[in-house]
């Protein structure tokens, strides 16, 4: 059994990201893969101090739990993917954030990708790859981009277009593949530690 981690990578108030990931996380489920667990994890649950920054002692308890929280939960999955949208050009702070806690949860995992922004979150993507590459993550070549003039209606409303499917099947398949040739990589790991 693959468990996949749909990674809804935004804390933002008025997210778009939340029905992105909710259309991902039922696409997937949907598609009735054997052996592949889906389980959507939203970044919003964990309330992640920045990386390096002084917390406040009465905070440091939950700042620690909230840490080994996430941890824990991203070492659990086989794969993930990753829905993110842009801003600047590039991820958001949140989910940069959050991925500078991991490194051996991640390493020699699966991630695909889904954006969306104005030109849908493709700019992310460049940018998750590059840290992917850090964290020792194989990510895929099919990532799915939805458009904010296009896919959302009065950029709020996620309408997203048929043609879609076809990105996320690619995606979802390189994702499976990757993750199971992963796996056996991991435990060879596991086994001559």
């Amino acid at each position: 059994m693959l468990n996949i981690g749909v990674i809804l990578g935004s804390v933002r108030q008025g997210r778009n990201a939340e029905a992105v990931a909710n259309w991902v996380y039922d696409f997937a489920a949907n598609r009735k893969d054997q052996d592949v667990n889906y389980e959507l994890v939203d970044l919003a649950d964990y309330n992640l101090p920045l990386l390096g920054a002084a917390v406040p002692e009465a905070q440091q308890k939950e700042s620690e739990t909230a840490i080994q929280a996430w941890s824990e939960k991203m070492a659990s999955f086989d794969g993930y993917i990753f829905v993110v949208p842009e801003y600047n050009h590039s991820v958001g702070g949140a989910i940069k954030n959050a991925l500078d806690y991991l490194k051996p949860e991640v390493a020699n995992k699966a991630a695909g990708m889904v954006g969306y922004g104005s030109l849908g979150g493709t700019r992310a993507h460049e940018n998750l790859r590059l840290i992917f590459g850090e964290l020792q993550v194989a990510d895929v070549q099919t990532a799915v981009t939805f458009s904010l003039m296009t896919d959302f209606e009065n950029f709020s409303v996620f309408k997203p277009a048929d043609y879609h499917a076809a990105n996320a099947n690619g995606m979802l398949d390189q994702v499976i593949a990757w993750s199971g040739a992963l796996k056996t990589v991991r435990e060879k790991v596991t086994v001559n530690a």
